[in-house]
């Protein structure tokens, strides 16, 4: 399987904004119009990939490798369309994020493995896919929305709650300089 890459651009392909809507619970949606306004006033790396002219997945890196020290990139949205998953797409998509933010240390959060929830299944296996990938357990987790995440990384070093604040405190900033988001 041969995959090609694509930034998103202002025409906004329907194909990823379903994807989108489809492979993300509700609330951990940012309203689409929002996470589009996003991509312009923050440095995303919002990639779209393709397998010859299908639409396979898209991910929305937040590489803070520019903004401050330690140096973690986040990645924040990863998808593949459902009809594909288990094929090696997710594999793929993910062995190229980790090689092109590679003088980083990477992560992700993820809903817990250990909540108690109708979907706990799917999130052991996607939990036990970012372990074989190199990804582990950072001990830091947070709850939003009365759901668990679990932060992982790739990479040297540790990361802590701290750090994760302070994220999230960037992403903030970022929110209230734009016109008008939609208030949850």
């Amino acid at each position: 399987m041969l995959l090609t890459e694509s930034s998103i651009t202002a025409t906004h392909d329907k194909q990823v904004r379903r994807l989108y809507q489809a492979a993300f619970p509700p609330e951990e949606q940012i309203p689409w119009d929002d996470l589009m306004q996003l991509t312009v006033n923050m440095p995303l790396d919002f990639t779209v990939y393709y397998e010859n002219e299908s639409m396979i997945g898209f991910t929305i890196v937040y590489p803070r490798h520019t903004i401050q020290k330690p140096c973690f990139n986040w990645f924040w949205y990863f998808a593949v369309r459902e009809k594909l998953r288990g094929q090696g797409y997710g594999q793929q998509i993910l062995s190229r994020l980790i090689a092109k933010y590679k003088d980083c240390s990477n992560i992700l959060d993820m809903e817990s493995p250990l909540q108690n929830c109708n979907n706990s299944e799917q999130r052991r296996r996607r939990h036990a896919f970012y372990l074989r990938n190199g990804f582990r357990d950072t001990g830091v987790g947070r709850s939003f929305k009365g759901i668990d995440y679990t932060i992982m990384m790739n990479g040297e070093g540790t990361f802590t709650m701290q750090d994760y604040d302070d994220i999230l405190q960037e992403l903030h900033s970022f929110w209230s300089s734009m016109p008008n988001p939609t208030k949850e």
